[in-house]
Formats: structure tokens, sequence, C-alpha cells
């Protein structure tokens, strides 16, 4: 005899079951990645399967609409040219290809940078204590007063123009005081626990306590914080380049809206300029935001809904 099969309801409910068995298959988790993934994937393919050299200046017709748009000329937006063109003759298309995945890489590459030190840092000011944690605490609590953005400003003009990578390095060294402050509450709590102190006991050295024992237990927790840090570093970096201050000759987000509000793109009504990078910085922000809450919910089973 054959078990009767199964409702809609009660098959939805085994989903559910499911998802709360294993923290990781998370629906806001997987829609964010989602999200990011489709950024990084249209920065591989485009550059395989569009013409890239629509990037530079008079390449295009001036000022032309998204495909199914008109602008005030009444000109109709063409195929060749599908999200539109600038003032500048470069295609938008080309710009949000190149650009989109840019600023993902200076906000990852900041981040990844200023939590690695954060999380050092924090751990041996937390584990290792003294004066090597006074130490710590006063440089983080003296950084974390300075205004970033303003240092940063009067840095980069100074310095003119920089690279990606440049841009990074000088946003991570702004990233990594909040980790470092958060990380050592955490392993405070954590040093004198039971198998801490089993590891002690058994003649484990100290980095092998910190970084094999330790660490495991707070991934979830330096995901978040990562994620947290990546959007942080995103924002200082389209506020920089939106005051153009960024990199003058890579194309990025930022870079474009500051070019399109400096040619008085609002004022023309050439939305798709500044709108289609806004759009994106928006999926970004977005994808990152809810990755975010997802993996707050793996390392918080509190936060899980049946």
């Amino acid at each position: 005899m054959t078990d009767a099969p199964l409702t809609r309801a009660e098959r939805r409910q085994q989903r559910r079951m499911r998802r709360f068995d294993n923290p990781w298959i998370n629906p806001k988790l997987i829609w964010g990645i989602g999200l990011l993934l489709g950024i990084v994937i249209l920065g591989l393919l485009g550059r395989m399967l569009w013409n890239l050299d629509l990037v530079f200046t008079g390449s295009t017709p001036l000022k032309l609409p998204p495909v199914g748009f008109e602008n005030l000329r009444r000109q109709e937006g063409v195929w060749d040219y599908p999200l539109g063109t600038d003032g500048s003759g470069r295609d938008l298309l080309a710009l949000i290809v190149i650009g989109a995945p840019n600023s993902l890489f200076v906000g990852l590459l900041a981040s990844l940078i200023g939590m690695s030190l954060g999380i050092f840092l924090g751990f041996s000011a937390g584990f290792i204590g003294g004066r090597t944690d006074d130490f710590i605490r006063v440089i983080s609590d003296v950084m974390i007063t300075i205004p970033p953005l303003l240092i940063l400003v009067v840095f980069q003009a100074a310095y003119g123009d920089v690279s990606l990578t440049m841009m990074a390095l000088l946003i991570a060294a702004f990233v990594w005081q909040s980790p470092t402050r958060l990380i050592r509450a955490q392993v405070l709590s954590m040093k004198q626990s039971g198998y801490v102190q089993m590891a002690r006991l058994s003649g484990a050295s100290t980095m092998h306590i910190m970084f094999r024992e330790m660490l495991p237990n707070l991934v979830p927790y330096l995901f978040g914080s990562f994620i947290a840090n990546v959007t942080t570093s995103i924002v200082t970096a389209v506020g920089l380049e939106v005051l153009g201050l960024g990199p003058q000759r890579i194309p990025t987000l930022g870079r474009t809206i500051y070019e399109a509000i400096n040619a008085g793109a609002l004022i023309q009504n050439l939305w798709w300029w500044w709108g289609i990078p806004t759009l994106m910085l928006a999926v970004m922000f977005i994808g990152l935001l809810l990755v975010n809450l997802g993996l707050d919910e793996v390392s918080n089973p509190r936060l899980r809904k049946l």
C-alpha cells in the first residue's frame, strides 16, 4: 500500500524544514549572491560580446536615448546602442560593462584589506591583551574619530589621478577600525571558553589558538562584517568619484554620474546618463543588503522562520 501524495501545504512545510536544517539555504542570501554574480557576469560576458571601443569619446552619436525612448530632439533609441549614449559620444552599455565591475572591485578589495587587518589586530588585542591591547585600542579609537571622506578628499586633491587599486588602499585605511573593535569584543568573550583552555593546556601556540580554534566560530559574523564593509567602501568610492576625485581615465559608476552632473544631464533631461548607473548602484546595494541579512539569519537561529 503506497503512501498518499503530499499536499501543497505539506510540501511547502517540508521545504521550510529543510531550509531550517541547513541555514545556508537562505532565500535572502541566494538572491543577494545572485544579484552580485549578475554584475560580475555582465562584466565578463560584456567584455566578450560587446564592442568596448564604444567607451571612448566620440565613438557614437551624441545623446541618443535607450531603445524605446525619445530625446528632446525626437531622436529614437537604436539597437546599436541599446542603453543610449552620453554627451561625449560614448555608449552607456559599454560604460556599464566596464564601470559596474570596477566599482564592485574597489569595494571588495578595500573591504578585504580592511577586514584582514581588522581580524589580525582584533584577535591580537583581545587574546594577547596587555600593552598590545592598549596600543591597538588607542590607535583604533583615534582613527575612528577622523572623518575619512575629508582626509581622502584632501589626499586625492593633492595627489591627482589615482588608480582603482590606489583608491581601494586609501579606503581600506579607514575601514579596519570598526572590525577591530568588534572582533576584539568577541575574542574577549571567547577566550575563557572551555575549548580554548583545552587548547592552551595541550600546548598549542597562540597563533594556532587564534586562527585555528577561535576564528572558525566567527566565520558567519566575519562574513556579515565583510559585506557591511564592502557597502561602506563602495559608498565612499562613489562619493569621491561624484566629487571628481576618483580615477580620471577608468570608467566607474561614480565617474559616469559625475560626468553626467557636470555636463548638465539633469537640465537637458538626459535621464539615462545618470539614471542607469544609479540603478546599477541600487542593484549592487540591494544585493549586498540581502547577503548581509541572509548571513545574519545563518549566524543567528532566532532570526530564522519556519
